[in-house]
């Protein structure tokens, strides 16, 4: 239910204009169209007429098996119906555990933090340093090397 209403509040002006870089803002103003095409489709098909006139396929079609097996098919459909409550109630559990919005932002986080979140960083950099290994593996192939040496 939370997720619903989150995603109900979203407000994609305000993240357009939170200085985001050009390829991030693409990618929004993309998601935002194909969420507008998306709502436009659905209120279109929600419109349409889904009643089947058998009576005008009884007229048309020689072979009237094949209606009467339609109708009987089609009026015998149920859809499948799933109780989401227990998923529901799993992903309000984490989002309260996740305290998502009282949480402090990612630039306000120290060290301290992160390895209090995540004790295999912590344990990481430690072997790390006791090898003399002072550079992550693949940040230069990744970033460039940015020493002035």
């Amino acid at each position: 239910m939370a997720a619903r209403a989150a995603a109900a509040a979203v407000d994609l002006a305000k993240i357009s204009n939170l200085g985001l870089g050009k390829q991030t803002l693409a990618q929004i103003s993309a998601f935002r169209k194909r969420a507008d095409d998306a709502k436009r489709q659905l209120a279109q098909l929600k419109q349409q007429n889904t009643n089947v006139d058998f009576a005008h396929y009884n007229k048309v079609l020689r072979n009237k098996d094949v209606v009467s097996q339609a109708q009987k098919i089609l009026s015998e459909f149920k859809p499948v119906t799933f109780d989401v409550q227990a998923q529901l109630k799993a992903i309000d559990a984490f989002e309260a555990k996740a305290n998502i919005q009282d949480a402090r932002s990612f630039d306000q986080l120290t060290v301290d933090d992160v390895v209090a979140a995540r004790p295999e960083i912590g344990r990481t950099v430690d072997e790390m340093v006791k090898k003399g290994k002072w550079t992550t593996p693949g940040y230069d192939e990744k970033f460039g090397n940015l020493s002035a040496l």
